[in-house]
């Protein structure tokens, strides 16, 4: 397995959107009109590919000196091995190349330890987002 996780050009989002429709339209049955936002448009895409095939995608919304990590999925074949950690750490990255103070995200229940592993800390109450519980997550980046 030859994992490359990068940024998206306009052509590739076709490709991750289907991947996100996929994974929370399909399987976590998030309603179809709340799974693409505004936020599409300006967002910086990634995707990571195995061998030229991109198997997963996440997306990065930048709110002044803080970025915001969201829609990370990795098609159900590819999850347990690692492709997800790759991603995140590829967004973090570039979070940190802008100078960027603090990464911060919405994390599904399930994914909170996921993203602790990663240096993120969980904090506040519980929400809710399309009907899943959620957690608030940062993670302070080095300048």
């Amino acid at each position: 397995m030859s994992i490359t996780c990068r940024r998206l050009s306009d052509a590739e989002f076709p490709q991750a959107l289907a991947i996100r429709w996929r994974v929370f339209v399909d399987e976590q049955h998030v309603p179809p009109e709340l799974e693409q936002d505004e936020y599409d448009q300006t967002a910086v895409h990634f995707g990571a590919f195995d061998h030229g095939q991109m198997v997963g995608t996440g997306r990065i919304v930048i709110h002044g000196e803080k970025g915001k990590i969201g829609r990370l999925a990795v098609l159900k074949p590819y999850r347990g091995r690692g492709i997800g950690m790759q991603l995140l750490e590829a967004m973090v990255g570039y979070l940190t190349e802008l100078g960027l103070s603090e990464a911060y995200l919405g994390a599904q229940i399930q994914a909170v330890g996921f993203y602790e592993k990663a240096g993120f800390a969980a904090e506040g109450e519980l929400f809710d987002d399309a009907g899943i519980p959620h957690r608030m997550m940062r993670k302070k980046l080095k300048k």
